[in-house]
C-alpha cells in the first residue's frame, strides 16, 4: 500500500519534494508548494478540457446550425493548438503541461466538421477530418524537425490573436455572438489564465509563456463581448416589454367601436 502511495505521490512530487513531506513532514516549502500545485492544476486543466467544447458540439447539434461561428477563426485556431501540442510532445514536456490541447484539439476539429457540414458542404467536412489526421501523423511522428515545431509555436503568438480577433470582428458585425457558447469560452479563458503559472512553473519554456499570455488576452475579448452583448439583449428585451405594457400601445391594440346607423 506504502509502494503504491509512493507511486502516485512521485507524479505529482519529485524525490525531494516527497522526502520533505513524507520523511521529514515539512509541509512549508515553498519550491514544493508550487511545483505541487502547478501539477494539480494543470490535472485540472486537462480534466475540463475534455468537455471544455463540448456544450458548443451540443449547441452545433441541437439548433443544426453553425450560424455566427467564424469558420476562418476555428481553422486558426485548430492550427494554433496542433502547432502547441506538437511541439511539446517533441519537446519532451510533462504532459500535464500541455495534455489539454490534445482534447481542445480533437473537439476543435469536430466543430469545425460540424460547421462545414451543416454550411451545406458535407465532403469538405469529411476531408477535413481526414486531412486533419495525416497533419497531425506528420508532425507528431518524428517526421517533423524541432526548429520547425519550434517556428511553428512562435507564429501561434499572432495566429491566436488574430483568430479570436476574426471571432471577434464576426461578433461586432453581427451585434450577436450567435452559437458560441458562453460556458466554453469562459472554461478557455480561465485554463489561458492558469497555463501561464503552470508553463512558469514545469517548462519555464518563454515561448510557452508568451503564448498562453496572448491566449489570455484575446480570449479574455471574447468573454467580454459576450457579456456585453448579453447585457444588450436583456436590455432591448425590458424595453420592448415595456413598450407593450404602456398605455398607448394598449390603447393601440383595442379595436374602434362600430358605430350605429339609424
Amino acid at each position: 500500500m506504502t509502494d503504491i502511495i509512493k507511486t502516485i505521490s512521485l507524479y505529482l512530487l519529485n524525490e525531494q519534494c516527497y522526502d520533505n513531506y513524507f520523511v521529514k513532514f515539512d509541509f512549508f516549502d515553498v519550491d514544493c508548494f508550487r511545483s505541487l500545485l502547478s501539477k494539480c492544476l494543470g490535472l485540472a486543466i486537462i480534466a475540463g478540457s475534455v468537455l471544455v467544447k463540448v456544450p458548443q458540439i451540443l449547441k452545433i447539434l441541437q439548433n443544426r446550425s453553425g450560424e455566427g461561428i467564424s469558420v476562418a477563426s476555428v481553422l486558426v485556431e485548430i492550427c494554433a493548438i496542433t502547432a502547441h501540442i506538437s511541439y511539446s510532445y517533441v519537446k519532451g514536456f510533462p504532459f500535464s503541461a500541455w495534455g489539454d490541447g490534445s482534447f481542445m484539439a480533437v473537439q476543435t476539429a469536430v466543430i469545425a466538421a460540424l460547421v462545414f457540414y451543416y454550411g451545406g458542404s458535407p465532403t469538405k467536412a469529411g476531408v477535413f477530418l481526414l486531412g486533419y489526421v495525416g497533419v497531425l501523423y506528420v508532425l507528431m511522428g518524428g517526421l517533423t524537425p524541432l526548429h520547425v515545431l519550434w517556428s511553428m509555436q512562435a507564429c501561434n503568438v499572432p495566429v491566436i490573436f488574430i483568430g479570436k480577433m476574426i471571432q471577434a470582428v464576426t461578433n461586432y458585425k453581427n451585434k450577436s455572438t450567435g452559437q458560441l457558447s458562453a460556458a466554453t469560452c469562459f472554461m478557455i479563458f480561465f485554463g489561458a489564465l492558469a497555463r501561464i503559472f503552470t508553463s512558469l512553473q514545469e517548462t519555464g519554456d518563454p515561448m510557452m509563456i508568451l503564448t498562453y499570455s496572448v491566449s489570455s488576452l484575446a480570449n479574455g475579448i471574447i468573454v467580454f463581448q459576450l457579456l456585453y452583448y448579453a447585457k444588450s439583449k436583456d436590455k432591448a428585451s425590458k424595453s420592448s416589454k415595456k413598450q407593450d405594457k404602456s398605455p398607448k400601445a394598449e390603447k393601440t391594440k383595442q379595436k374602434p367601436k362600430s358605430k350605429k346607423v339609424d
